[in-house]
C-alpha cells in the first residue's frame, strides 16, 4: 500500500485557543477553500476532538487524518 504524505493547500494553527473556537475557525476556514483543497488544523484543546471531525462530515467534508500525538491534535480536512 502506498503511504502518500498529505500535502496540505493551507495552515490554521489554533494553539492556545480554547474552544469552540478552534471548530468555529475550522468552518469557517473550509468555507472558503476550492473542491479538494485541503487545511490543516492543529489545535491543544481536547474538547476539539468531538468537535471538529463531527462538523466537518455534517457539512460534507472529508477528515482525512486525526493525528493525536501529545497535547496537540492535527487534523487534515479536505473539501
Amino acid at each position: 500500500m502506498e503511504n502518500k504524505e498529505i500535502i496540505p493547500d493551507y495552515r490554521i494553527d489554533m494553539q492556545g485557543e480554547p474552544c469552540p473556537y478552534p471548530a468555529i475557525n475550522t468552518l469557517e476556514a473550509m468555507k472558503e477553500l476550492d473542491d479538494g483543497e485541503i487545511l490543516e488544523i492543529i489545535s491543544d484543546c481536547p474538547q476539539s476532538i468531538n468537535n471538529i471531525p463531527i462538523d466537518a462530515k455534517n457539512h460534507g467534508y472529508k477528515v482525512l487524518l486525526i493525528d493525536s500525538d501529545g497535547p496537540t491534535i492535527r487534523y487534515i480536512l479536505q473539501k
